[in-house]
């Protein structure tokens, strides 16, 4: 059985009911240790840059490249994937959990819950903490 097979494998209805492969942005942005995964278009990105420089380091990987840019991303980083709707997010999800990364979940949510969690209050509270 390949990567890709066992991480499907593993990935039950109790896996998804349980929300194990998935993560609020406002609980991803609080972490230590973690890597904002930005898989959007090289034209989103330069479109609308989410750059969280107060809370979390963001690193911009087009989905498509995301297999040639492996090397960027270390294991014993917690992952969050990102993109606008979560549909490469969780084709990307997959496929890093494929590829042993075990700390990784998708960032739910899409760019409404992003903007809802850097409002001005909680980008305060944040940085007072």
């Amino acid at each position: 059985m390949n990567g890709l097979e066992r991480t499907i494998s593993s990935m039950d209805f109790e896996y998804f009911g349980t929300g194990q492969h998935k993560i609020n942005i406002e609980t991803f942005i609080n972490k230590e240790n973690a890597i904002f995964l930005d898989v959007r278009a090289k034209e989103e990105v330069e479109t609308v840059k989410l750059k969280l420089m107060h809370h979390i380091r963001v690193l911009e990987i087009p989905f498509h490249k995301l297999p040639s840019r492996l090397n960027e991303l270390h294991k014993d980083k917690f992952i969050g994937v990102f993109c606008s709707s979560g549909v490469r997010s969780s084709i990307a999800f997959a496929y890093l959990k494929s590829c042993g990364y075990e700390n990784v979940k998708i960032i739910e949510g899409g760019y409404n819950e992003f903007m809802d969690a850097i409002l001005p209050g909680k980008l305060f509270k944040h940085l007072n903490r």
